[in-house]
């Protein structure tokens, strides 16, 4: 989902390095040199940027009201052929 503010067993911020770690991937960069970059030396901190899965893009297209919206159009396009 979101990636963690904190490290969960350190306590080190780690929020704020996830689209920084993204652009170091970007320029060619292998994981560990992008997370050496970004100054996370612990591995409890470096767990939680390589195993962060960044799912909100997608969980964003299966939003109810935008679901119930489309069927209602649907359902108005349909009456308008009866």
């Amino acid at each position: 989902m979101i990636i963690p503010v904190r490290c969960f067993t350190c306590g080190k911020v780690t929020g704020d390095k996830w689209n920084t770690y993204l652009q170091h991937l970007e320029d060619g960069k292998t994981e560990g040199e992008a997370l050496d970059e970004l100054g996370l030396k612990r591995y409890c901190c470096r767990r939680m940027v390589l195993t962060h899965v960044d799912l909100i893009e997608k969980l964003l297209k299966y939003n109810p009201a935008d679901r119930k919206e489309k069927e209602r159009m649907k359902a108005a396009a349909a009456d308008q052929y009866l």
